[in-house]
């Protein structure tokens, strides 16, 4: 699901762990404040406590789960007032972001983002929720990517993570990811090379989805933690 270019990282025992967690929260498939007991995870993976907790150490740095004195590792739950902090930080970078990405992109950045959109609505046209989810999210660091900005894309890509929590928290809407007419109008402009236009679209859709935020936490039902991870 989510790209990272951490390639040392990729090389350890504990990445494959954290891949898999975290795809299960960005798709919302694990629920903020979901408790990520060491012992569990180890016997779900078949690895050492040892790889877990390090796996679950690169979950708390990305701020995708809080480590509680004597409770353990859960995954964040962002307060109302971090969820607007997020997307306020967005609207700063993203819009910026875009633009850099319309004044460089080349015919195969294009591409490579049109693949991604027909991947994406595939997702949704199957009710496949949680690839639409993880799919939605991963446009935005795409985009990030054409860029070719190392600071800001990790910017892009900590604030898209945080995002997925924020959504899951407080999202209003029906819609279950970014609607599909603002992502296809940010690729045509990126194709025409308009940075300005670029800007504003990404500008007007992060308010929109900004307006789709309730204050409200949203009721969900967990299920067994090792009924989600291996039902992958």
């Amino acid at each position: 699901m989510f790209k990272d270019d951490r390639s040392a990282e990729k090389q350890t025992s504990w990445w494959p762990i954290y891949v898999a967690l975290r795809d299960a929260i960005v798709s919302h498939r694990l629920a903020p404040g979901t408790k990520l007991p060491e012992d569990e995870l180890a016997s779900i993976y078949d690895v050492s406590r040892t790889v877990v907790r390090s796996a679950l150490q690169a979950l708390t740095h990305d701020r995708l789960a809080q480590l509680q004195p004597n409770r353990g590792t859960f995954i964040s739950s962002p307060t109302k007032q971090e969820a607007r902090e997020v997307f306020e930080a967005r609207l700063l970078i993203e819009p910026k972001v875009a633009a850099i990405a319309a004044e460089v992109a080349k015919k195969s950045d294009v591409a490579k983002l049109r693949r991604h959109m027909e991947a994406e609505h595939e997702a949704v046209g199957s009710g496949d929720a949680s690839n639409a989810i993880a799919a939605s999210a991963q446009f935005h660091i795409e985009i990030a990517e054409i860029a070719n900005h190392t600071v800001l894309t990790n910017f892009v890509r900590e604030l898209v993570s945080s995002s997925s929590l924020v959504v899951a928290l407080y999202w209003k809407k029906r819609e279950t990811t970014c609607e599909s007419h603002a992502h296809a109008a940010l690729v045509e402009a990126i194709a025409e090379g308009n940075a300005s236009q670029s800007a504003e679209l990404m500008k007007s859709h992060l308010e929109d989805v900004l307006s789709g935020l309730d204050v409200g936490l949203a009721a969900t039902k967990q299920e067994r933690l090792a009924d989600i991870l291996r039902a992958r």
